[in-house]
């Protein structure tokens, strides 16, 4: 019986996407070939990468509205450079919600001046500043909406007349947004889109080329685009995985189908920390993250006993971040609602037999 999957990345994938990949590998278009040993630049390859650029853009909402859709390498960690090569010229602004906006901040700062117009660094983390402004004379402002290792996620983002930059990498395409509002999204695809080694970026084209800098060809945005994700090699398998399962939340019925279940499983979840006195959460509770909950022990004491029960629950990846301890659920788009309910049953039975 496969596991209830709660890890925080690389994490769960639909069962028909394993499958179907799985069979790929060993025979790919009933060519008698794997998929990962044709030519990228080859027909079927070709078709694959067109249809998943596509599809990002048919999701979102962002066709025929000036954006490209990019498989890159790298990871996020590659584009916390690549933004600020590509779009710092003299200054941004940047919101640091979190480890992952603390490390984007610290790569863009090779590159210009930066503001940090708002932080949650001084209570580590466990909310989302609002009353912050965004300033009108700087290159573009960036924001990470999701925060998988405190367990917050940005309700609203704020209006500027200033090109706006958002990490996605851990709530894309799991709740409807105006994702016109973004001139560029990046999201690696580890959490809600298919295996480690592709990075999605989306970009309107007309923000690029106003730098002064001379940028290398592979970090370039631009030749990227003019390459159609294949100045070099790209991720085959990441690629084609995050393909079919773009086919399944688009058969699913899309962003609109699977935020509606993405509230059930965070709403079933959050109810039971806040109703059981053994458990605490900790994010602010206006903040919470509807992809990664995260919460404590109210009595370190449990801590064997509980850990012992989810774990033989058939429970995986339930331990919080190395960083932060505790406990973390992540419950991205493949994550049943099943699953939500196999972890409260294990918590309300600890509160039983304690």
């Amino acid at each position: 019986m496969k596991k209830h999957n709660f890890s925080a990345g690389p994490c769960i994938l639909p069962e028909e996407v394993l499958k179907k990949a799985s069979e790929a590998v060993i025979n790919f278009n009933n060519d008698n070939l794997s998929l990962i040993e044709i030519s990228h630049r080859s027909k079927p390859f070709v078709d694959v990468i067109e249809n998943a650029r596509s599809l990002v853009l048919e999701l979102l909402g962002l066709e025929n509205k000036g954006y490209k859709a990019l498989f890159l390498q790298g990871g996020a960690s590659m584009q916390f450079l690549m933004v600020a090569y590509n779009l710092l010229n003299k200054k941004a602004a940047y919101l640091n919600t979190g480890t992952w906006s603390d490390k984007a901040i610290k790569e863009a700062k090779l590159f210009g001046e930066l503001v940090e117009v708002a932080s949650s660094k001084d209570q580590n983390f466990n909310y989302i500043p609002q009353s912050y402004k965004v300033p009108t004379d700087v290159d573009y402002f960036h924001c990470t909406s999701n925060n998988t290792i405190y367990g917050t996620q940005m309700k609203s983002f704020p209006e500027t007349s200033v090109p706006m930059v958002c990490d996605m990498s851990s709530d894309i395409f799991s709740r409807q947004l105006d994702f016109s509002k973004f001139d560029l999204i990046y999201a690696g695809a580890q959490k809600n889109m298919g295996p480690a080694g592709t990075t999605l970026v989306v970009v309107k084209e007309d923000i690029l080329g106003k730098v002064e800098r001379q940028i290398p060809s592979i970090l370039n945005y631009q030749i990227i685009i003019d390459k159609e994700s294949m100045f070099n090699t790209p991720p085959v398998f990441a690629v084609y995985t995050s393909m079919l399962t773009l086919e399944w939340l688009k058969d699913l019925g899309g962003i609109e189908f699977i935020e509606k279940v993405n509230k059930k499983k965070s709403a079933l979840l959050y109810s039971e920390i806040d109703r059981n006195p053994l458990f605490k959460g900790v994010a602010a509770t206006e903040d919470r993250s509807h992809m990664n909950a995260t919460f404590t022990l109210m009595d370190e004491n449990l801590q064997a006993k509980f850990d012992k029960m989810w774990q033989e629950a058939n429970i995986n990846g339930l331990s919080g971040h190395r960083s932060v301890g505790g406990y973390r659920a992540s419950m991205y788009n493949a994550l049943p609602l099943y699953s939500v309910q196999a972890l409260v049953d294990v918590m309300q039975e600890l509160e039983r037999i304690s």
